[in-house]
């Protein structure tokens, strides 16, 4: 039994890294919506081109959804299984041990999850099974797909509201899965503790402002005419 929860620990760490590499890599490919509107329009739309058509980024995208999966399921099954095993507790005095997003990795984790389903319908599942429309390059259009999107207040905020989510699920998953995998080592506690703290903030923080920014772009005239009649 002991190594069977061990075995779940460490997939989860595992899975759970490989998935913080990925969001790297997506932000950095989702920064070029910074650029002017015709450049944006072409170099995003021509990375998600080369993204789609490359064999080994397929191979990748599979590992992708697999580690997804895998990582919410045994979640559950570890969230199951310290329920059962641990009982309650007499006086609950954890607060004290462990801050409040550690004690609530399964309500962040149950946000960020369904948070992916509703992005993936919207655009992995449009780009890939619709009919979307081809920008001037002949290329599908997802930059517009993506601006078009965030131009809605009401999804800019649940997109922020889940990368809150996800700032304070990595901000204790990084370090857990580290700890888990024998990094954690005394030596380097703070260095790894100030690591999980700064990659937490500047992915969570990176993907949050991005929706913002293309909102603000496009409301811009709007915005200045509300400040400019108060």
């Amino acid at each position: 039994m002991i190594k069977l929860t061990l075995l779940r620990k460490l997939l989860m760490a595992l899975t759970g890294l490989f998935l913080c590499l990925f969001l790297v890599i997506h932000l950095l490919g989702n920064l070029q919506l910074f650029l002017p509107k015709e450049i944006a329009q072409e170099q995003f739309n021509a990375y998600s081109q080369a993204l789609s058509g490359n064999l080994f980024i397929k191979v990748v995208a599979i590992g992708l959804y697999v580690s997804i999966l895998a990582h919410a399921i045994y979640a559950v099954v570890i969230t199951i299984y310290n329920r059962k095993s641990g009982g309650k507790y007499a006086v609950d005095e954890r607060k004290v041990a462990s801050p409040w997003y550690s004690r609530s990795m399964g309500l962040l984790g149950t946000v960020i999850f369904v948070f992916i389903v509703i992005h993936f319908q919207n655009f992995w599942y449009y780009y890939k099974f619709t009919d979307m429309p081809l920008d001037p390059w002949g290329r599908k259009d997802l930059y517009s797909a993506v601006v078009n999107l965030f131009g809605n207040v009401w999804y800019v905020v649940i997109y922020v509201v889940s990368m809150v989510a996800m700032g304070y699920h990595l901000l204790h998953g990084v370090a857990s899965a580290l700890r888990t995998l024998g990094v954690y080592h005394q030596k380097y506690v703070r260095v790894v503790n100030v690591a999980g703290v700064v990659y937490s903030v500047v992915i969570s923080a990176g993907f949050a402002i991005i929706p913002i920014y293309v909102y603000l772009v496009q409301h811009q005239e709007r915005l200045l005419t509300l400040l400019q009649l108060k």
